[in-house]
């Protein structure tokens, strides 16, 4: 199952990151939609799982959830904007996958076998960060992580 995983639009949803999600089975929008049409777009691609960040204060955006925890193909994934802040031990409940955005910047990082994945920013480009989005290929219990620059 490929998974699209997408954050920090910031209220940009550009043609390219339109175009890598296409073909995916699910995606996970990791806050700071920032333009509730977004959410919209996104749905016409795949069935979307999405939370809200800092920038969701008003209207339909900040009606998300802060957090969402989902199974997708057997596979456990704890969602949150900011990693940071995160207030449990994801091995201990059983977690597999976490995924947050906010900083920007792209990550894949294994740790006691939890794989923490932001999958950078989508939206407008901020510093000398890459415009990126992210995949998940989940089969067997398994997660391949993988980033891809878009702009």
């Amino acid at each position: 199952m490929k998974v699209g995983v997408i954050s920090d639009t910031h209220g940009l949803l550009r043609p390219e990151a339109v175009s890598g999600l296409r073909g995916v089975k699910h995606i996970l929008h990791a806050g700071d939609v920032g333009n509730p049409a977004i959410l919209g777009q996104l749905r016409e691609i795949a069935p979307l799982t999405a939370i809200r960040g800092n920038i969701d204060s008003g209207g339909v955006c900040a009606r998300l959830p802060a957090v969402e925890l989902i199974e997708l193909n057997g596979v456990s994934i704890y969602m949150l904007h900011d990693v940071h802040e995160l207030d449990l031990e994801p091995v201990a409940v059983g977690i597999q996958v976490v995924i947050s955005g906010h900083s920007h910047k792209p990550l894949i990082a294994w740790k006691k076998g939890v794989l923490y994945f932001n999958p950078g920013s989508a939206g407008p480009r901020r510093f000398s960060l890459p415009v990126s989005i992210g995949f998940l290929e989940i089969s067997n219990d398994e997660v391949q992580p993988q980033l891809m620059t878009i702009g």
